[in-house]
């Protein structure tokens, strides 16, 4: 739509601006591009939801008497192959990333709209390809592939997994590139680097990751695929290959992938803390760095997933050493947050809660994370749940919790309606509750030498696998719950207004849902980043303390 055409009459928001099934899977519109990414991770999320039930369900009883062994490790590989290649990696950048990039740095659209079209398609391609090898006999290997029983033993269908994973990193590349340029060279005049919102800088590194890690293990697998077919002696000793080779290409990807996770959560963070707390983020400079710090010292700590794989003591303990100082651009982050809340005007909707929930659980994954990073207890507590539950509280307890965080507050922009907030404030009683409930147990069996991936244990642990159970059943409820009011609200909820939280930033300025084009013209920014003051938080105290109908007057 052109500036002229807006000029001539009320231009339509991009919801509908044009009807019909086909105007959208053709669209070259970020936002719905965004939508349509949105729509089809839930449902990826839903379906390694259903594996993560089963195998809690079969985890009940010490003995495995739901599934047999080879039917247990196809659940729990098809469940980490579905959540992390397909939900955790893609989740926030591919959605909120695609939806937001353009409207907080004041363009039109993404610098390649039909490459980010090409994007979606790919990773929907990859999607079923997954599917297909699912339905057709399931995978058995673990999500990480390891040779050589991948190679060599496992299922024919792993085969068809590879190559899906493979087509997937082509649609993670493509993203990562259109978002450097898109931000490099389409911000607003006067939009210069530290006047950009702190999620910006947080989806520019995780872009990096994208590009620089992703075509190695794309290559890795693609090896793996040849050595099954050919019988060439890569990774496969028999053949005069090399595992440990492979864990070191897999893992040379696969930790920085963490953060690809975890740095868009790290995104949405900061600007809901700046938000909610009326203030601009303490120490904005150290939290924006602190991103790149930590996609740079991503790339050099693979090695610690390879403390007992027979890997050299000394590069082991070059590896544990870095590890634990990639840790301080994180704690950077939870410290600047924590000061940006301390004498602000904290306001607790449930985005805000969301963040709450994101600072504890996320401290707990990064500490526990310290264990495994040091060579002596990593021996003991390697390949136990103890992992199992360090890894969920990083990835569901960080990554999920803020990309819950980020939908609830932009929620209102991309759709133009506001969801319940009683609602939404027990969903997240709900998920915070159950995941420990979940979670916590598994520390504990952990250290008493419980192993990941056995569908049968001593009878000794199953209390704690019982209240593990109980508590998945208790974070189960809390999503469904949240998808449901969220789906309710695009037919019942209340029309948000332009700027529903009182936040700062571009995006906030357009209407909600927002034009065709975002912007009648676009803006000059000459204000720094996340400008409230204190006239914003003696505005926030005025309105709290305001009556409950004089707030309803606000509302348009």
């Amino acid at each position: 739509m052109s500036d002229a055409a807006i000029a001539n009459g009320a231009p339509k928001n991009y919801l509908n601006e044009t009807y019909g099934l086909k105007s959208w899977l053709l669209s070259l519109d970020h936002k719905r591009i965004g939508i349509m990414y949105l729509i089809t991770m839930t449902a990826f999320f839903l379906v390694g939801g259903v594996f993560a039930s089963m195998i809690r369900l079969e985890l009940m009883t010490p003995k495995g008497d739901m599934f047999e062994a080879e039917t247990y490790n196809k659940l729990f590989t098809m469940h980490g192959v579905v959540m992390i290649f397909f939900f955790l990696i893609p989740s926030i950048p591919a959605a909120l990333g695609n939806f937001l990039i353009p409207l907080q740095i004041g363009a039109r659209d993404v610098a390649f709209p039909r490459l980010n079209l090409l994007s979606y398609y790919l990773y929907s391609f990859a999607g079923i390809l997954a599917l297909v090898a699912i339905v057709s006999g399931g995978i058995d290997t673990g999500w990480t592939f390891y040779t050589p029983y991948s190679s060599t033993y496992a299922t024919s269908f792993v085969s068809l997994a590879l190559v899906a994973v493979f087509i997937n990193g082509f649609s993670s590349i493509l993203t990562g590139v259109n978002f450097m340029v898109t931000i490099h060279k389409m911000r607003a005049p006067g939009l210069t680097w530290f006047r950009l919102p702190l999620f910006i800088w947080g989806l520019y590194a995780t872009s990096l990751i994208q590009v620089l890690g992703t075509p190695v293990v794309a290559i890795t697998l693609l090896l793996v695929v040849f050595e099954r077919m050919f019988n060439i002696g890569i990774f496969d000793p028999a053949y005069g290959g090399d595992p440990v080779l492979f864990q070191h290409m897999f893992w040379f990807y696969s930790h920085p992938a963490v953060y690809i996770m975890i740095l868009p959560g790290f995104a949405v963070i900061s600007d809901v803390v700046a938000c909610f707390s009326r203030k601009r983020v303490f120490g904005y400079s150290f939290v924006a760095f602190s991103s790149l710090a930590i996609a740079v010292l991503g790339f050099l700590v693979w090695g610690h997933h390879m403390f007992v794989a027979g890997q050299s003591t000394y590069a082991s303990m070059v590896f544990s050493f870095i590890t634990f100082f990639v840790a301080v651009p994180s704690a950077i982050k939870i410290f600047n947050w924590s000061f940006t809340l301390h004498k602000g005007s904290v306001q607790l909707d449930s985005p805000m809660l969301y963040v709450m929930g994101f600072i504890g659980l996320f401290t707990i994954g990064g500490l526990t994370g310290l264990f495994l990073s040091t060579l002596g207890t990593d021996i003991h507590l390697h390949d136990t749940y103890f992992v199992v539950a360090h890894f969920h509280y990083v990835m569901v307890g960080g990554m999920v919790m803020g990309f819950l965080c980020g939908i609830h507050f932009w929620w209102p922009k991309m759709t133009g309606r506001m969801y319940n907030e009683a609602a939404a404030k027990l969903g997240v009683m709900f998920i915070f509750a159950g995941f420990n409930l979940t979670f916590l147990p598994q520390f504990v069996l952990g250290y008493m030498g419980m192993p990941r991936r056995y569908h049968a244990y001593p009878e000794e642990w199953q209390a704690l696998n019982i209240m593990s159970t109980a508590g998945a059943s208790v974070l189960g409820l809390g999503f469904m719950l949240t998808i449901g009011y969220l789906i309710w609200s695009l037919f019942k909820g209340e029309k948000a207004t332009a700027n529903p939280f009182q936040a700062k930033g571009l995006e906030w300025d357009i209407p909600s849902p927002p034009i065709a084009h975002n912007f009648e013209a676009i803006p000059v920014v000459t204000w720094e980043a996340y400008p409230y003051g204190p006239e914003d938080q003696a505005e926030a105290a005025s309105a709290e303390a305001a009556p409950e109908h004089a707030k309803e007057d606000e509302v348009v």
